[in-house]
């Protein structure tokens, strides 16, 4: 029926900082899922359209640091987003915007940050750091070899969502007034160590570290500021990341 439809775009050919470093092509090709469901959108006349961003559209320049200062909104311009694939979301995120404008089709967007939990890629290449050390601190305890493989030097900040948090905040934001991209994420900072720190106590065991200063780690710091969120929807994450860690790791 026309005019009765909600659309969500969340696909893209993603993964971890290995793969988004290593395929470029294949991530900037993610640009074609947006615009056919955009096209297919607007001719069948949905409702309204959102569209699965990413906190990789940020300027680079203002990720140098892993002290970083939280990310706002407008910090997505002027444009220097993460190579490939940060360049195919900020595209996407302006296509949405000319659909809105040019043919009156009611997109959202929003900048997701590190979504986290049980049912999502664990290994094989593309998955993101939380399933990545949740596997191999799994594999460590059964194996009984206690090592693990740090790309970079570990400190490098992130803010981790866990997957209710963004299944909540991502309807509250399709179904809002809000026109522009938004953040989506924890603002709850950690370094890469901290991260594995948390899944060893766990897990309770300790591992030896090995860093590889060689292998992709993005950009040094990156955390969600959630300043609009909040004041336009009331919206926070409610799952600590100790708590989303222990459900993801019980399940790999």
């Amino acid at each position: 029926m026309r005019g009765a439809g909600l659309v969500y775009n969340l696909a893209a050919d993603m993964g971890g900082m290995g793969f988004i470093e290593n395929n470029r092509a294949l991530c900037m090709l993610s640009v074609l899922i947006n615009t056919h469901l955009l096209m297919a959108a607007e001719r069948h006349g949905v409702r309204r359209y959102f569209y699965s961003s990413s906190a990789c559209v940020y300027a680079a320049d203002k990720q140098t640091s892993p002290a970083v200062i939280p990310l706002k909104e407008e910090d997505a311009y002027p444009a220097m987003p993460e190579d490939g694939y940060g360049w195919e979301k900020l595209f996407s995120e302006r296509m949405c915007r000319h659909f809105r404008e040019d043919f009156g089709l009611p997109t959202r967007a929003a900048r997701y940050h590190n979504v986290y939990g049980p049912q999502r890629t664990w290994t094989g290449g593309r998955e993101k750091a939380p399933a990545a050390i949740c596997r191999t601190v799994a594999e460590a305890e059964l194996t009984g070899r206690h090592e693990i493989e740090i790309w970079g030097d570990g400190r490098q900040t992130r803010s981790f969502m866990y997957i209710d948090d963004c299944v909540k905040g991502t309807q509250a934001i399709l179904l809002s007034d809000i026109l522009e991209p938004i953040n989506l994420g924890s603002d709850e900072l950690v370094t890469i160590n901290q991260l594995v720190d948390l899944v060893e106590e766990i897990a309770g065991i300790k591992l030896k570290r090995r860093y590889n200063l060689g292998a992709p780690k993005g950009v040094n710091g990156r955390n969600s500021d959630n300043t609009r969120i909040k004041t336009l929807l009331g919206w926070a994450p409610d799952t600590r990341l100790r708590d989303g860690l222990e459900r993801t790791y019980a399940w790999v």
